[in-house]
């Protein structure tokens, strides 16, 4: 019986698969009325999915990647990219950061490692939605304030509705963002579309706002958007940019710090 269950379920997802490649989008009540299945079940199939094809999971339902867009890691992963130089860029990030401020600090192993600097530092607020993050800054003199949200696993990052709705009474002076990709014409980008609604909504009550990331990120456009380039106040990376990316940064007046 298992066996049947299981081969139903494989051909269950086929069909999801194939109805993706057509429609590109699909929502959990498409599933559930097409498939008469429950909606635990196709949640279920669609994280199984998301694993195994190019799927990817969006706010009730699922999208089908066939952009070869920027892919999500999980964070685990990430931590060992590129580790010296984003080590290099968090302590350039650290340093614009004097007493008395009240920062943001999005999720990603950039701005963790920002959190891990900051920790001997004192008379700073921290904000953020990444759970490693506040956990990091526990037992230090440091004031964190936790936005509340449902935490995604690969990220750690609390998202949603509630985080939203907390994040809309704060006022934050700097606010770090962890990006995916940055480009002249797609802005700051980010794999999840739960994490670009709360990104919007730190950047909406801050002040000025610095996209934090390393040169791979560079001239690179994930699935959903973040913020145009205009909105940041500044950039922090570890090697000079250039093109068309470099150009729209001068003209938009906006400070790029490079690691040294």
């Amino acid at each position: 019986m298992a066996d049947t269950g299981g081969s139903k379920g494989q051909r269950r997802r086929e069909a999801i698969l194939q109805l993706l490649k057509q429609q590109g989008r699909i929502t959990i009540q498409e599933l559930v009325e097409r498939f008469d299945c429950s909606e635990a079940t196709a949640r279920r199939d669609l994280e199984q999915m998301e694993g195994e094809y190019p799927v990817i999971r969006t706010i009730g339902g699922a999208m089908y990647d066939g952009m070869h867009t920027v892919r999500e890691l999980p964070f685990a992963e990430k931590e060992g990219l590129s580790i010296l130089e984003k080590e290099r860029i968090a302590e350039l990030a650290t340093s614009l950061i004097v007493e008395g401020d009240v920062i943001g600090l999005s999720g990603g192993t950039t701005n963790f490692l920002m959190a891990k600097l900051l920790k001997s530092r004192k008379g700073i607020t921290v904000v953020t939605n990444a759970v490693n993050i506040a956990m990091e800054l526990a037992g230090s003199q440091i004031q964190v304030v936790v936005t509340g949200g449902i935490m995604r696993h690969n990220s750690f990052e609390l998202c949603g509705p509630l985080g939203e709705g907390m994040v809309g009474h704060l006022h934050i002076g700097k606010m770090f963002i962890g990006v995916d990709g940055i480009s002249a014409g797609g802005g700051i980008t980010t794999y999840s579309e739960q994490e670009a609604q709360i990104a919007k909504a730190l950047i909406k009550r801050s002040q000025s706002t610095y996209a934090v990331f390393d040169h791979t990120k560079m001239d690179r456009t994930s699935l959903f958007s973040i913020a145009p380039i205009n909105e940041l106040g500044g950039v922090i990376t570890d090697v000079p940019l250039e093109g068309e990316l470099a150009e729209l940064l001068e003209a938009q007046h906006i400070a790029v710090y490079v690691t040294g």
